[in-house]
């Protein structure tokens, strides 16, 4: 069994998805965000270090085969402010990350990030990243590409997000691909529940919010096929019957809350619709006592678990052939 360090764990996407291919285990788990911990820690047996990764220390970390880690993206996203490695809140996790795989030289360090870290500041914030990879032993066994959950994941979202793979060994690196394209056979209506009744907060009714918004969203939603989302003055149809990119701020409003038109009436995604709508199993578990807000954040923040295993199984065959 390989053994996995997960920094930046999240509610445990990326480690589920290394999870699945029944080759690895993970020996060490951090993430700093306690909400996320108590949702990761109902579904996986090991305990996470819920300390700022600042604080913890290089010897502290059990050994491990495999770093893998979605370092925060807000500093990069489009939905962020896009101020790279400058932001004092986030900017600089990724130099966290170095300083441990720069000593430790995992067999494998695996990344995932939003699809802007590739251009931000005109490509040079995606070059120093590379560039610290290569520093750390990885240079000409790094592999990287945009993958879309809804061509590489059979996940109907729209959601790209760039995956970097290092090897510390050649062979492994030369055995290594990234997944081909596969066709898109699930529907928005094998994720998400559209007979039977759920809870009225979910639901827009007349008279419940401010203005015109209810008489809107009767006049345009008249699919139930596809997701809207309400933006702000106007409803959005998703033409291409996806998800539209799941966000941390969903449960915020605005025009972040994807919609559905059900028999029981128009109304916004469940927070555990959303998990499902990144491909985790209809098995997972959120807390009934934390906050949609919370949830929302926590599957907004996550990754698609179906693209992750598709990459793990071709990092474990790689690693076994050698």
């Amino acid at each position: 069994m390989f053994k996995i360090c997960s920094l930046f764990a999240g509610v445990g996407g990326i480690d589920l998805g290394f999870l699945n291919t029944k080759k690895c285990e993970i020996v060490y788990a951090n993430e700093f965000d306690k909400y996320a911990v108590q949702t990761y820690e109902m579904n996986f047996k090991n305990k996470v270090d819920c300390r700022d990764i600042h604080d913890v220390k290089i010897e502290e970390i059990p050994e491990f085969d495999i770093m893998v880690g979605g370092f925060p993206c807000t500093s990069f996203s489009v939905a962020g402010y896009r101020k790279g490695f400058n932001d004092d809140r986030s900017g600089d996790l990724f130099f966290e990350m170095e300083r441990i795989f720069k000593v430790r030289k995992p067999r494998v360090i695996f990344l995932e990030n939003v699809k802007n870290l590739v251009g931000h500041d005109k490509g040079k914030t995606f070059s120093k990243i590379i560039k610290k990879l290569e520093d750390a032993g990885y240079k000409g066994k790094i592999k990287f590409q945009v993958l879309n959950a809804c061509e590489y994941g059979n996940v109907p979202q729209n959601r790209e997000r760039i995956y970097i793979v290092a090897f510390k060994n050649k062979k492994d690196f030369e055995k290594f691909n990234m997944p081909m394209p596969l066709p898109l056979k699930k529907t928005i209506k094998s994720i998400f529940d559209f007979k039977n009744s759920v809870d009225d907060k979910y639901y827009y009714t007349e008279g419940k919010y401010k203005g015109d918004i209810y008489e809107q969203l009767v006049k345009t939603m008249d699919d139930d096929n596809t997701v809207y989302q309400w933006r702000r003055k106007y409803v959005r149809k998703n033409q291409s019957n996806l998800i539209p990119t799941l966000t941390a701020n969903m449960g915020e409003g605005g025009h972040n809350v994807p919609l559905i038109k059900t028999k029981n009436g128009i109304r916004k995604l469940m927070p555990i619709e959303c998990f499902y709508a990144q491909g985790y199993p209809k098995t997972y578990k959120v807390p009934n006592t934390m906050s949609d807000a919370k949830l929302y954040k926590q599957a907004g923040n996550s990754v698609v678990v179906p693209v992750i295993e598709r990459i793990a199984t071709n990092i474990m065959e790689a690693l076994e052939n050698n």
